[in-house]
């Protein structure tokens, strides 16, 4: 009996989006333990972006499926998964795998989908809201009414940080490159709007604040904005480097970080989790709780075919996308 195919975007070499094929692979016989997700929809990430270049911190060797996250429904199941049945709708996360017409996984990859979003909002969710919580409570400890600067936030991150900070009672000042991308993030609850393309965040920052600055910073781009982050923050705030989707960290000044009695911290989400499960599982808690009662949702700024998705890549790779892009593996 011949195999049954599921497409897949596959990344056959370490050379960037021009080496990503959509090939036809056959499904495997399931493992106990494991299931079978019908994937309707997932969810372009920069780090996707990244390991088409062995350039994120994990490095998987071609070739490999792309994707961290989706959202669909369970096709089927192997024993010794309890929970779940066949039809239902679930999230699934893993590092790679997600640009696929079927995922299989196990319980600790895929997740009840929250009954307030779509499978496109599904797909989108989990990665950029859970960077969001992570970052804001559980390492800059952002308290209500301080004041939160957040940079990309027009991209998937900044566009849940300026939701997730609104969402808490901070005053949010959104700084992004263009007006496009700006307008998603004052759909998201941004108080102030800074286009950094025409004019110096830090002294806008300063000039909305009077001169305190921003008590925490989320910074998703890295290079300029972070350097010129230090630049803008409050007395005893807070920097949190959340990536370096401009192509470098930036350069730390510590004589500004002392002045200011300031703190730069990292945040890495997944890695959270899996370093303490027990604090994972309670921000896993509260970001399905927090995210039902106030109604967060992602952005979508473009949906892109599963045969597209070397030219979502190249179109993220360019700065040219707003919003999060979504790849869509089932009309």
């Amino acid at each position: 009996m011949t195999a049954a195919l599921s497409s897949a975007a596959i990344c056959e070499a370490l050379d960037g989006p021009d080496a990503v094929q959509i090939s036809r692979l056959p499904l495997v016989p399931l493992r106990a333990g494991e299931m079978r997700v019908r994937l309707k929809a997932a969810a372009l990430n920069f780090p996707d972006l990244l390991m088409t270049y062995g350039k994120y911190q994990f490095r998987p060797e071609p070739p490999f499926t792309l994707g961290m996250e989706g959202a669909g429904v369970v096709e089927e199941i192997a024993d010794g998964i309890p929970g779940y049945k066949i039809g239902d709708r679930v999230l699934v996360k893993s590092k790679t795998g997600a640009f696929a017409e079927h995922m299989t996984v196990n319980a600790q990859m895929v997740e009840p989908m929250p009954p307030h979003l779509t499978f496109e909002e599904g797909a989108a969710f989990a990665v950029t809201f859970m960077t969001a919580n992570v970052a804001l409570i559980d390492r800059a400890k952002l308290q209500t009414g301080e004041i939160l600067l957040v940079l990309g936030a027009g991209g998937g991150v900044g566009q849940a940080t300026v939701a997730w900070g609104h969402a808490m009672g901070a005053m949010v000042i959104a700084g992004a490159s263009s007006d496009e991308k700006l307008e998603i993030a004052r759909q998201s609850g941004a108080d102030y709007l800074v286009n950094y393309d025409r004019e110096d965040f830090a002294k806008a920052v300063n000039r909305i604040t009077k001169g305190a600055g921003a008590d925490v910073i989320l910074d998703p781009v890295g290079g300029y904005c972070f350097e010129n982050s230090l630049n803008c923050i409050a007395f005893g705030g807070r920097i949190v480097v959340a990536g370096f989707a401009g192509g470098r960290f930036g350069i730390l000044r510590p004589d500004l970080l002392k002045a200011k009695g300031a703190a730069v911290v990292g945040v890495r989400a997944g890695e959270f989790g899996r370093r303490d499960p027990a604090a994972g599982k309670r921000s896993h808690a509260r970001l399905l709780e927090f995210s039902g009662t106030h109604n967060l949702r992602p952005v979508i700024g473009r949906s892109w075919l599963l045969q597209d998705v070397p030219g979502a890549l190249r179109a993220m790779e360019r700065r040219e996308v707003s919003g999060k892009q979504i790849i869509l593996i089932e009309k």
